[in-house]
């Protein structure tokens, strides 16, 4: 991949682009450099050696096989408005990714799923901006091929999208980033409320019955709801519907 190609195929001067060779994590990498950032910045690696998830998970793959890369992405308004914000993201991938003929469904916080198996996750990191507002370092990882010996270490069943492999890489890095952007910017907006409909269309588990686990232990059990404007996953319990809200915790089918 080239940074100066993705920039050709974005065809917009808005944002800075950069790509290496290998690092530990495009996240840690622009979280290190927030205080300078200017102006938005898209770092791809073609490989990381130290991918993380969310809780500290770490995100396996093998070089050539995965998209990894992060976007920092400035925002005026106090973190709390930015409740939402990695859903509006995984909207911004399905957008994306259906018009390259990969439909893709949405799991509450985070996931993008498909046929029922982990394709992309999302990861974002914030940091105080020294003018004011927050830095949204907004890391995402998509398998386009998946090895056998990775999905043994992950252990467990995971997507892979062989189709946009054979894509030119760096116009599918620019295809993404163009849906980012313009999503981002009308989150920044509006927050996470116009993209609520758009997300809970997009939901895998609707009407599913599900578990809510917080390392390891049960939390709460019942029927997902979709999610609400707040971007609370809502559950309707045999004590009636309550809201989660998004933290460490995971859902699972039950």
């Amino acid at each position: 991949m080239d940074a100066g190609a993705i920039a050709r195929h974005f065809g917009a001067a808005t944002i800075d682009i950069e790509v290496v060779t290998e690092t530990g994590s495009t996240n840690a990498d622009l979280l290190a450099r927030a205080a300078g950032l200017r102006r938005p910045v898209l770092r791809v690696a073609l490989h990381q050696t130290a991918g993380r998830g969310r809780a500290g998970r770490s995100w396996l793959s093998a070089p050539g096989t995965a998209l990894t890369f992060s976007l920092a992405w400035h925002f005026a308004g106090p973190l709390r408005e930015l409740a939402g914000l990695p859903l509006a993201v995984g909207v911004a991938l399905a957008d994306a990714l259906g018009a390259l003929a990969v439909p893709v469904q949405l799991k509450w916080p985070n996931d993008v799923l498909r046929d029922g198996a982990k394709l992309a996750g999302v990861l974002i990191e914030t940091q105080a901006a020294p003018g004011g507002g927050v830095w949204a370092v907004i890391g995402i990882g998509l398998n386009l091929l998946m090895p056998d010996d990775i999905e043994q270490r992950i252990g467990r069943s995971v997507a892979a999208a062989p189709w946009l492999a054979q894509m030119d890489r760096n116009a599918l890095i620019a295809q993404l980033l163009s849906a980012l952007a313009d999503n981002l910017g009308q989150f920044a907006q509006g927050g996470f409320a116009p993209f609520c409909a758009r997300w809970n269309r997009l939901h895998a588990y609707q009407g599913v019955p599900v578990v809510i686990i917080d390392r390891g232990v049960t939390l709460h059990e019942g029927v997902a709801a979709g999610v609400d404007d707040g971007a609370r996953l809502l559950l309707d319990t045999a004590a009636g519907r309550i809201a989660i809200v998004a933290g460490d915790v995971s859902l699972r089918e039950a």
